[in-house]
């Protein structure tokens, strides 16, 4: 079985993929197969380095990923850019991940654990998707607490993705991180009962 978990920045889609995995799913992470494709001697970070410029490698060759989250969190083409370089490999890796997982434990819950699944059109690759949601203004405070941003800084970073509410709307599953971590920890007890009994 698998389904696609998505979410909004600082909705803590990290913590339900960790209580996920804790029940016995295997995670597929976008953002770590992100960070792979982007690895020094990678074709993707050639390209990179040359539609931005060689000032978003560090010194040792590795992506500077801060210089470039500037970049790109201001400026809509070059948002477009990067995920025209970088998108293609990453689901790629993502799909070959995910059918290897179908093939070595069919009977297991494998997880696309991939932030922006509707940004990418990504949702009719999978049956069900789970949303992990908290309303903006939570997703706000904790985002400017987590990443040390100012409150414009932030919103520029929650506005650059399809709004929660919206997600949440086309959701499958939704499970609601706003409150207590136990109260995220029964929701997703209640679909791993209704899945696995």
């Amino acid at each position: 079985m698998i389904i696609g978990l998505t979410g909004g920045i600082a909705c803590g889609k990290s913590t339900v993929a960790r209580m996920l995995e804790r029940r016995g799913a295997a995670i597929v992470d976008a953002d770590l197969i992100a960070r792979e494709v982007v690895e020094p001697g990678s074709r993707v970070l050639d390209q990179i380095a040359e539609r931005f410029g060689r000032d978003v490698l560090n010194a040792d060759g590795s992506l500077n990923r801060k210089r470039l989250a500037d970049i790109v969190f201001s400026d809509a083409e070059a948002k477009r850019d990067l995920e025209q370089l970088t998108h293609p490999a990453i689901r790629a890796r993502i799909r070959e991940r995910i059918a290897r997982l179908e093939r070595e434990r069919p009977q297991g819950l494998n997880v696309a654990d991939i932030p922006l699944l509707y940004e990418s059109g990504l949702e009719h690759e999978y049956p069900e998707i789970m949303v992990v949601y908290v309303p903006e203004s939570v997703q706000l405070r904790r985002l400017m607490e987590r990443d040390g941003l100012d409150e414009r800084q932030a919103m520029s970073r929650i506005r650059a993705q399809i709004p929660i509410e919206e997600k949440k709307r086309r959701a499958d599953i939704v499970i609601d991180n706003s409150g207590s971590l136990r109260d995220t920890e029964e929701q997703v007890d209640r679909f791993w009962r209704g899945k696995f009994g």
